[in-house]
């Protein structure tokens, strides 16, 4: 007969709390979102108030300034570039500087089924989990669940690698996609979160008790206390039941760049667009109100105050890791920033992400929905990564990125009058001329991405 023994052991874990949560959906929103936040924040919490509209702000990577600048020069391809310096802008060109930075707005229409795609191409798999990953997207409605149930959508495939695509769909951002209804899709996001309370799977269950406020009939039907139970409500109220809402084509957003991207004697200068983030502090007379002896109100005024730091260092590590992230991928990509969309190099998120020491999940989070102005036009930072193109047998990977490739075809299309006497180019010919560059690509992936580009084929051009 076994006996049971209480054992001890010692274990770390993350725990979620209300502060890391904040700063988890601060780090998502892009500059005019983050305006929309901080005036909901301003009306809800009357110990946090404006200071001052900024107009250009500096940070140093080690000092918390907004203003980076790195050198290009061949000399200093990879050097260390920590050190930062400051932007000076005075009178008239400040302004007219500001002016084109604000100016330079472009509609964003992002779908869910473009996102996760974005993410999934950049994941380290085999073609065919891939393939597989790329057909379940597709089947995704504006909820982000199942249109067609898994089973029913491959009836000759492997299940095992069936099982690792829908699993690698579910865990991309937004997490939860890919799944047949909410229940299933809070249970996934319950599942990643890094401290779970207990029983609150089984807290699913009783969704419509919970909805309706019979607090203490769920709490004794799951057998715990009525204060467990509300931490499991919080915790199930700041999941996404319906994660594909998010991402909508039914109306044009106009964005402005968070991050912009300057050359300037001979060093990239980046700077992050603050216009739009009022300077932000606490309340003095909160600040009076927390130290007087009135009990009532002096814990009403600190738990205000301390909510208000909380918004505070939120935005401070948003506006910090976007600085990071930015920097980090001008650092990959000098040969992007200094001369041409032609010269985008291979950068996935797991290089930026072990670089930086975070994870890539919030190297996602960070670059989703965010734009940089360059000397070459607005890119989404997500324009940044892009695989290889693929090669065959031993050979080792390419240097030349499927976009970077794709903008030197545009450039061969879009000169191809001046340079070819005989007429309009064919993809056989744009190949060889490739090949001079040292790319080397099949006629069809030639083919592939000049329909990608949306350009017709030499008999059509």
């Amino acid at each position: 007969m076994q006996l049971q023994k209480p054992l001890m052991i010692q274990s770390q874990k993350l725990s979620m709390n209300p502060q890391m949560l904040q700063s988890i959906k601060m780090m998502e929103l892009p500059v005019m979102d983050l305006r929309e936040k901080i005036e909901e924040e301003l009306e809800r919490n009357p110990a946090l108030e404006v200071l001052e509209d900024k107009t250009t702000v500096s940070l140093d990577a080690e000092e918390n300034k907004l203003t980076e600048k790195i050198t290009y020069g061949e000399d200093s391809y990879f050097e260390n570039t920590s050190d930062s310096g400051f932007i000076i802008k005075n009178g008239d060109a400040a302004a007219e500087e500001r002016q084109k930075f604000l100016e330079g707005t472009i509609t964003q229409a992002e779908s869910l089924q473009e996102h996760l795609l974005w993410q999934l191409r950049l994941e380290a798999m085999d073609d065919e989990i891939k393939r597989l990953g790329e057909h379940l997207i597709q089947n995704l409605d504006s909820d982000g669940f199942n249109i067609e149930p898994v089973e029913t959508l491959f009836e000759h495939e492997d299940k095992e690698n069936i099982d690792k695509a829908v699993r690698t769909v579910q865990r991309l951002d937004p997490i939860g996609c890919c799944t047949a209804g909410y229940k299933e899709s809070l249970i996934i996001q319950i599942e990643l979160l890094p401290d779970a309370p207990k029983g609150i799977i089984e807290a699913l269950s009783h969704l419509d008790l919970l909805e309706r406020g019979k607090i203490h009939e769920v709490a004794k039907l799951m057998s715990c206390t009525e204060e467990e139970l509300l931490h499991i409500f919080d915790c199930i109220k700041d999941l996404s039941p319906f994660p594909g809402r998010a991402f909508s084509r039914g109306e044009t957003r106009y964005v402005v760049p968070d991050i912009q991207v300057l050359i300037k004697e001979g060093e990239f200068v980046i700077i992050l667009n603050e216009e739009e983030i009022p300077v932000l502090g606490i309340n003095p007379f909160f600040i009076k109100v927390a130290e007087k002896n009135d009990k009532t109100a002096r814990d009403f005024a600190r738990e205000n105050i301390r909510e208000a730091r909380w918004f505070i260092n939120a935005i401070n590590h948003r506006n910090h890791t976007l600085l990071r992230v930015s920097r980090a991928i001008v650092e990959f990509q000098r040969l992007f920033f200094a001369k041409g969309p032609k010269y985008l190099a291979p950068l996935s998120l797991k290089d930026i992400a072990d670089e930086l020491g975070l994870h890539k999940a919030t190297i996602s989070r960070t670059a989703h929905g965010k734009y940089m102005q360059t000397e070459w036009g607005i890119f989404e930072l997500k324009h940044f990564f892009s695989n290889s193109i693929s090669k065959t047998g031993a050979e080792k990977a390419s240097s030349f990125s499927k976009e970077g490739v794709k903008e030197n075809i545009r450039e061969i299309i879009k000169t191809e009058i001046s340079t070819n006497n005989i007429g309009h180019l064919s993809d056989k010919a744009i190949v060889e001329l490739l090949s001079k560059k040292g790319i080397n690509l099949a006629r069809r992936t030639v083919a592939k991405y000049r329909n990608e580009l949306g350009l017709g084929s030499s008999f059509i051009r």
